[in-house]
């Protein structure tokens, strides 16, 4: 395998409204010699995140600051950010990531060279996921856990298998490619823009390159639990099929009442009546406990498990609620129409 050619990607990251994360995220990518030249495409910040890249522009030249301006109708925020960032490149790979990514030393020229590699139009990574509270511990693994088995990375990189994933905060894509399936305004209304982008790469028989990005990069989604709500509750629908018939599924999948029904009934009746009986409800709850620990522990294949897994299996009955509700009121915002982030509302479900 040939050495990946210096200065062979434009990096472009969508921000709006990132002060607590932008600089971090900037700097990491001007460490990685392989950039040529990195866009941020300032996205209606009402913070300071502008003042923040006026700085650091100042300071990097290969930093170029670009101005969304007015949001035109029929896309979602994100994508026409992506999309003004990516006109005019020359660079023949565009990485298109989160404000909130750090990009660890060497990841780009091992993306490279994995794009080589595998001989992938499309390079994508699951970053390190940072959980700094109970609620982030409890939601995010169980989210990606169910990920993991919906999108399993061996079929998402198989050619012959029709299913296909990325993952928005890091996701390479050679230019001609892009080009060739519309880039982003082909998926200007989609609020799962990683995930659509790329279907468009593999159905137009691109092949696709997504794996853990455990040593490529870092993030931390969600500060807020706030912000942790809206955001799944706008991608969990779309995620699990965007389907009342692939949400009953995945509720049923999620929800073992009917096992431990049907087991207590059978502990029951083989015990003489005597009422309330305190050992039948230890056991029970024994069995909810050891579900918890298989959830984690054997659920996932090895080879599947997302960077966000792993996390203590105690917090499998806070997840399993979070991620029930959560899947369940962004099937209801489908259906009736409308999504919320970042300030702005999306029409949906059309």
């Amino acid at each position: 395998m040939s050495a990946p050619t210096p200065s062979a990607i434009t990096a472009i990251v969508p921000a709006r409204n990132e002060e607590q994360s932008i600089e971090t995220c900037v700097r990491s990518l001007a460490a990685q010699p392989e950039i040529a030249e990195i866009r941020v495409v300032n996205d209606g910040s009402s913070d300071r995140t502008a003042e923040i890249l006026a700085r650091l522009a100042a300071e990097i030249p290969r930093l170029r600051v670009i101005d969304a301006g007015p949001l035109p109708d029929g896309w979602v925020g994100k994508n026409h950010a992506a999309w003004l960032g990516a006109q005019d490149s020359t660079t023949d790979w565009l990485l298109f990531t989160d404000a909130d990514v750090r990009h660890l030393p060497g990841s780009a020229a091992h993306a490279l060279a994995n794009g080589e590699l595998r001989g992938a139009a499309l390079v994508s990574y699951s970053p390190q996921q940072r959980l700094e509270t109970w609620w982030e511990r409890a939601m995010i693994p169980f989210v990606f856990s169910r990920l993991a088995l919906r999108y399993p990375y061996k079929k998402v990189n198989d050619p012959r298998s029709r299913i296909a994933a990325a993952n928005g905060q890091y996701l390479m894509i050679r230019r001609d490619a892009y080009g060739s399936i519309g880039g982003h305004r082909a998926i200007a209304a989609e609020v799962l823009e990683d995930v659509a982008l790329a279907r468009r790469a593999k159905a137009a028989g691109f092949t696709l390159h997504f794996v853990p990005g455990v040593t490529i990069a870092e993030t931390r989604m969600y500060r807020t639990f706030a912000a942790m709500w809206e955001g799944w509750t706008k991608n969990l629908y779309p995620l699990n099929g965007a389907s009342p018939l692939a949400l009953v599924a995945e509720l049923v999948c999620v929800l073992p009442i009917l096992e431990f029904t049907v087991l207590y009934f059978l502990v029951l009746s083989r015990l003489p009546s005597q009422g309330f009986n305190w050992g039948i409800w230890v056991a029970f709850a024994g069995m909810v406990l050891n579900r918890a620990g298989f959830f984690y522990r054997d659920q996932t294949p090895p080879e599947n498990q997302s960077s966000a897994s792993g996390i203590s299996w105690w917090y499998w009955p806070l997840g399993l609620p979070l991620y029930c509700t959560a899947l369940t009121v962004s099937a209801w915002r489908h259906a009736t129409g409308a999504v919320a982030w970042k300030g702005r509302t999306y029409q949906v479900g059309s």
